[in-house]
């Protein structure tokens, strides 16, 4: 979840202590916000970035805190495209001026979303460059110690922009067909994946659908997936909508799971499912039908950090809990998984003093 709480791109004590509590909360993987691969592709003013080394420097610190706690840690890459130059949720106004560091936002198409001001279509040449800046911040982001990337095509940024033959009306190759209207997207895939380790996890979030005829649509995502499956992608995040305003959506608990199972199935590929997935059970029998491969939760951490850790409890499963809230469990564990878990936190300790010396 955006938390529009960095410095021109760089994070700070905000983003240590907000990643650093699902750390210490039991999740299985923590997911930074979006994260611009250039200026431009910032969703607000305030947003983080991985387009220079000294954002990479300051997510080292964040990294580094939620390795400490035997978790791993992703990011997401990001360029907000047409939905960019805002304001942060609490301002009083949303689009950012000249003066308070607004930009003039891009796009496939000069197509505007909602009030949004209308966008630089972009030419072919820095659709280039814009593909090189995806591939540059995934190195930025191995260095930065992160342990998975997730490219950000969902939502109504950027690269779902592309997709969706709602908001992109080119007649170039990147417009038209599907074949064009997803080239960006595999590019950007083939780009990062070539930047990284081909052991490094390599996500991609899509929206499903954008709830809308003649738009992006569940059977075009299953055969994007298929695509993107050959071409190094471990993981479909399956989201939905963002990309038309004013649209109707029918809420109700795990309404995207439909979406995931889907895709799973008719790409064969692992999925994660998302969306008002809030209750232990929910999430578990999610992933035991086999309708999703992961669940990720967020405004439910957002309420509670120690969701997964309270999950577990429920759940009856016993889980190494940090010691310093160990006092909290309702669940006592076993004599012996207590001496393993004081074991393993000895040694972690150890590591932690070697590192520092040598630091």
């Amino acid at each position: 979840m955006c938390q529009y709480s960095a410095n021109e791109g760089v994070v700070g004590q905000w983003h240590l202590v907000h990643l650093g509590s699902f750390a210490t909360g039991g999740a299985g993987l923590v997911m930074a916000d979006a994260s611009a691969v250039t200026p431009e592709g910032r969703i607000s003013i305030h947003c983080p970035g991985l387009w220079n080394e000294e954002q990479a420097r300051a997510w080292r610190v964040v990294t580094d805190f939620v390795h400490s706690q035997d978790t791993k840690i992703g990011i997401q890459l990001a360029h907000a495209g047409r939905k960019g130059s805002t304001m942060t949720p609490w301002d009083d106004h949303l689009i950012a001026t000249k003066e308070e560091g607004g930009w003039t936002t891009l796009a496939p198409s000069p197509l505007a979303f909602e009030d949004y001001p209308t966008p630089h279509e972009l030419n072919v040449d820095e659709i280039a460059t814009l593909t090189a800046s995806f591939a540059n911040a995934a190195d930025r982001a191995v260095r930065a110690g992160f342990d998975v990337l997730e490219i950000h095509a969902a939502h109504g940024y950027l690269l779902h922009e592309f997709l969706s033959p709602l908001s992109n009306e080119r007649t170039d190759e990147y417009g038209g067909s599907f074949e064009n209207r997803i080239r960006l997207l595999v590019n950007v895939v083939i780009a990062v994946r070539g930047a990284i380790t081909t052991e490094m996890p390599l996500f991609v979030r899509i929206s499903a659908t954008d709830y809308v005829e003649g738009g992006w649509d569940l059977e075009q995502s299953i055969e994007l997936a298929r695509v993107l499956k050959t071409k190094g992608v471990d993981l479909i995040d399956v989201s939905s909508g963002g990309n038309v305003h004013g649209v109707r959506i029918r809420l109700h608990p795990g309404y995207q799971v439909d979406f995931a199972q889907k895709i799973r199935s008719g790409a064969q590929v692992p999925t994660s499912a998302v969306g008002l997935i809030t209750e232990p059970q929910q999430a578990e029998n999610i992933i035991m039908s086999e309708q999703a491969d992961a669940t990720m939760l967020a405004r439910a951490m957002l309420r509670n950090p120690r969701w997964a850790l309270n999950a577990a409890e429920e759940l009856g499963e016993v889980v190494a809990w940090p010691p310093q809230l160990d006092r909290a469990r309702t669940i006592r564990p076993s004599t012996s998984f207590a001496r393993a878990l004081w074991v393993q936190c000895n040694l972690r300790d150890r590591r932690e003093n070697r590192r520092s010396r040598m630091d």
